[in-house]
């Protein structure tokens, strides 16, 4: 599967806030960077991730455009609430080795309701 097709795929998962679902387009060994938050590292890790985040909010990923280069798949996206942001996937033998997500962290705890961070 190329690299846009999973992340079309991903995408629907990731609307379904199925965590189940979601990391098994992620390699045993996977990272997922989010640029404000610390690497998660390996599969269950990100499954438990995503877990915790889908009880915390309502999350919905509308793209905007999909971009691919070689196993590279660049997603830019929005929410129904006005949030943007641009996720980077390195994919290689259809799942997803590491993803690295660039997002405005405080307004999305504002919009959530979400407790602010101390540090």
């Amino acid at each position: 599967m190329r690299p846009k097709e999973l992340v079309e795929k991903w995408v629907e998962a990731f609307n379904t806030a199925d965590a189940e679902s979601i990391a098994e387009f992620y390699a045993e060994d996977a990272i997922n960077h989010q640029v404000a938050e610390s690497p998660v590292e390996g599969k269950a890790a990100i499954k438990e991730m995503f877990r915790r985040e889908f009880v915390q909010a309502d999350m919905i990923c509308i793209v905007e455009n999909i971009f691919e280069d070689g196993e590279w798949a660049i997603l830019e996206w929005k929410d129904p609430l006005g949030l943007r942001g641009c996720g980077f996937f390195h994919v290689k033998e259809d799942k997803i080795i590491f993803q690295r997500g660039y997002w405005d962290k405080l307004s999305f705890l504002r919009m959530h309701n979400l407790p602010m961070p101390t540090e």
